[in-house]
């Protein structure tokens, strides 16, 4: 330095002792800078005050030499200490040098540094404030200083603006908040210490209100909480525990809608590996779940975001317990937002808003929690934001489109969990009972995904799957003259109701509040294509008919009329090109309908055969069970047909006896000692008015090898009594109340027996033809060994 320039008022002596070597020379003209300057102040000589002020600065705390800028820290802060109170007419002066000296490769000096701007500010106080913003830069450098020394002087000044602020109602956190949210970013450990912290002090601060801002800084925080250093982890968990607190207190005035998105990416795990991703999950998915209970409706055009980022972790272990848990809660709470509400019509919807009567009734919602959204779809990295669609009633608009989406390719992934598979399909039917109308438009691409899933290896998720089809097949808003296509089906097959026959009245929960008639169908026009996709299915894949063809019938049956599903199917099976699987689903619904619980009125339906209803379904029945001989007699058997089927059985001597055949024989040996059959057993106590019946079961017991059932039937047959033995009254009146019951019988019975039995016969020859021609086939090839 140039000791011949003029620094006055600053001396000669004081000029040399500043650039010294040694720090307790440096002191002394510090002491002397400071006398100098308290007689300026009470001179109240503000000029001269600045110039000692710029000299300090701009020739020693800026200079080339590193004594000479340490000399000018020093005195700086002897400057301030000298100024008092009236150091905050001159703080820029004062700090913007001191904070210069931050970047400084010398260690030492940058310690100087913090050394003098904690003398500067512990003068100033309050007065700092206003360059509040440079000073949190310049710390949050220091922060992460290397040297210790550094770090702590720069922990004792943070710890100093810290209390000022506290202290202080004039802090200004709108010019704070573009800082911190770019700082809030950093990778560094001891910076993201020093961050976290500084948003702890100012969440505690009452007359700060950090709330307003967090939308801002709520992603940089669960990037914080990912922090390797458990010291920060555990900090940032109790600053978003105080942030979650005081939203639960004042949701009112919480932006539920700008931080929507942000809790979205981070209830997502991009690397399971990590442990505290863990912790950022589970974090952002207790928000997610305490955000959809305060806000409502709010967060309903984020719903396919949040089902993207829910749904994969109802399937987690016992490892993440408690991630799993919160995620069911938000799943729960998520789906009693859709309400019937969303499955108005976006006109009905406008004039909903604007006051105008609407087309149908509106139900009623919680205004407070309703607003509209002004995206309708919502990305993962994109934030939308409110606008109120009118100021006495807003309105939200339900996202159905991407949930759809969403719930779709959860379905069609193979890696995708039961537990989310069922909660897909749970949503699923919500949507079809909440929304029917809307979600009628997606039935198309929706209905092959669901037709698949019904192969899914858990008995669980095909319920749900069952009642997803049956509330598609049931619902009036399906009711339509012609649905669309159907994973290819065959459109020149048409399924009618027949005749007599009134569909079930049993109602989908979607139309109990529509008025019905009885002779109201309630199946639609997606029921018929429902029932020929099932039957293709299970006509592709033998292992689903053998193994679950049974079950998913069952069930049908249970959430559907089983008169509608055993006429349609019948009806598709009397035109089915596949005559080998036709027999064996035939004889697939005949083991269903003699012995499943959910089949017992239709049972009884057909038992008697007294109603024009119970006639047609029996000849409905009968064309298709012909497929399958064993089973047609046992459908005679079960509607007390006993002379007709006595008259299949003679038949059965030109038909091809397999062992097939004659298993299916045996089954229905042990059919006819079931409970099913009591009332049949029964009837060979009145051996003269059904001699049919005994004739049919000498047939079988003539077509059975010597076998455990032939003994069997042989048993029951030989204590079937002497006729004679059996008239205990008076002939002619029994003879008459048994001419009557037939008379009832015979007069509501329209059946042509002579057609049933040439429909028989023409059914039995293609079978045969099919036969011949697979033995042909079979013969032309010579190392095809035949079993």
């Amino acid at each position: 330095m140039n000791t011949e320039k003029d620094f006055s008022p600053l001396t000669p002596n004081i000029v040399r002792a500043l650039n010294d070597k040694l720090y307790e020379k440096r002191k002394v003209a510090a002491l002397e800078i400071e006398k100098l300057v308290r007689d300026f102040v009470a001179q109240n000589n503000s000029t001269q005050i600045r110039h000692v002020i710029q000299i300090l600065a701009s020739e020693f705390a800026l200079s080339q030499h590193p004594h000479s800028r340490k000399g000018g820290l020093i005195g700086l802060a002897a400057c301030s200490i000298a100024l008092g109170k009236d150091s905050g007419l001159y703080l820029k002066e004062l700090i913007e040098p001191v904070l210069t000296c931050f970047n400084d490769s010398d260690s030492r000096l940058r310690y100087y540094a913090c050394e003098a701007l904690y003398n500067i500010v512990k003068v100033a106080r309050g007065a700092v404030l206003p360059h509040f913003n440079l000073l949190f830069d310049g710390l949050s450098k220091l922060a992460a200083d290397p040297d210790p020394n550094v770090k702590s002087g720069s922990e004792l000044l943070d710890r100093l603006l810290k209390d000022i602020v506290t202290e202080s109602n004039k802090f200004d956190l709108v010019a704070f908040v573009p800082l911190l949210r770019e700082r809030i970013y950093s990778n560094n450990q001891y910076a993201r210490q020093f961050i976290i912290s500084w948003i702890h002090v100012l969440e505690s601060v009452p007359d700060i209100n950090l709330l307003d801002y967090l939308p801002e800084i709520l992603d940089g925080l669960f990037q914080i909480l990912g922090d390797n250093s458990k010291e920060i982890r555990r900090t940032c968990e109790v600053v978003l525990g105080e942030f979650l607190k005081e939203i639960k207190r004042t949701p009112s005035s919480v932006k539920f809608a700008d931080m929507a998105n942000i809790l979205v990416i981070h209830c997502q795990v991009a690397d399971e590996t990590k442990l505290t991703n863990d912790l950022i999950q589970l974090t952002a998915m207790t928000w997610m779940r305490e955000f959809i209970q305060l806000a409502g409706r709010v967060v309903l055009p984020y719903s396919s975001g949040i089902l993207t980022a829910v749904l994969p972790c109802l399937s987690y272990d016992d490892r993440k317990k408690s991630t799993k848990e919160v995620a069911s809660a938000c799943n729960h709470s998520l789906m009693k937002l859709v309400t019937a509400e969303d499955d108005e019509d976006e006109e009905e919807e406008k004039s909903a808003s604007t006051g105008s009567p609407p087309g149908q009734p509106k139900l009623e919602g919680d205004s407070n929690d309703m607003l509209n959204a002004s995206q309708e779809s919502v990305g993962l990295s994109n934030i939308s934001f409110f606008t109120p669609a009118s100021a006495d009633r807003p309105h939200v608009t339900l996202d159905l489109d991407g949930i759809v989406q969403v719930l779709d390719r959860h379905l069609r992934d193979s890696s995708t969990g039961m537990m989310t598979r069922i909660a897909v399909l749970k949503w699923l039917y919500h949507l079809y009972i909440k929304t029917p109308r809307k979600m009628f438009r997606h039935t198309d691409s929706l209905f092959p995904m669901l037709l698949k899933t019904l192969s899914d290896e858990s008995d669980e998720v095909i319920l749900k799957d069952l009642e997803v089809l049956a509330e598609i097949a049931s619902s009036p808003a399906g009711q339509t003259d012609q649905a669309g296509s159907c994973d290819g089906i065959d459109n020149k097959l048409e399924l009618k109701v027949p005749e007599g026959v009134k569909p079930g009245k049993q109602q989908s929960p979607a139309s109990k509040t529509v008025d019905s008639s009885p002779s109201t169908p309630s199946m639609n026009s997606y029921f018929y294509k429902f029932m020929i996709n099932l039957l293709k299915r299970l006509s592709l894949e033998r292992k689903l008919l053998e193994n679950r063809g049974a079950f998913i019938i069952r069930q049908l049956c249970l959430l559907l009329h089983a008169e509608n599903i055993f006429h349609s199917m019948a009806d598709i099976l009397l035109k089915e090109e596949d005559l080998k699987f036709a027999s064996t689903m035939v004889q697939t619904l005949n083991t269903i309908l003699l012995t499943s619980a959910e089949l017992f009125q239709l049972r009884n339906q057909l038992k008697d055969l007294r109603t024009p209803e119970s006639c047609a379904l029996f000849c409905c029945l009968y064309r298709s069970w012909c497929h399958n001989p064993v089973a047609t007699v046992s459908l005679c058997f079960l509607t007390q047909n006993y002379k007709h089927a006595y008259e299949l059985i003679q038949k059965f001597g030109d038909l091809e006896v397999t062992v097939d055949f004659l298993m299916e024989v045996d089954k229905l040996v042990q059919l006819i000692e079931s409970p099913i059959f009591t009332y049949l057993r029964l009837q060979l106590l009145d051996v003269e008015n059904n001699p049919y019946l005994i004739k049919a079961l000498y047939g079988l017991l003539m077509l059975l090898p010597q076998s455990q059932a032939f003994q069997l039937l042989s048993h029951r047959l030989r204590c079937v009594p002497n006729p004679e033995l059996m008239r205990t009254v008076d002939e002619s009146k029994y003879m008459d109340s048994k001419q009557k019951v037939t008379s009832k019988r015979a007069s509501q019975l329209q059946i042509d027996y002579n057609e049933l039995l040439q429909h028989f016969d023409r059914v039995q020859s293609k079978h045969l033809e099919v036969r011949h021609q697979r033995s042909g086939r079979a013969s032309d090839h010579p190392d095809r060994k035949l079993m």
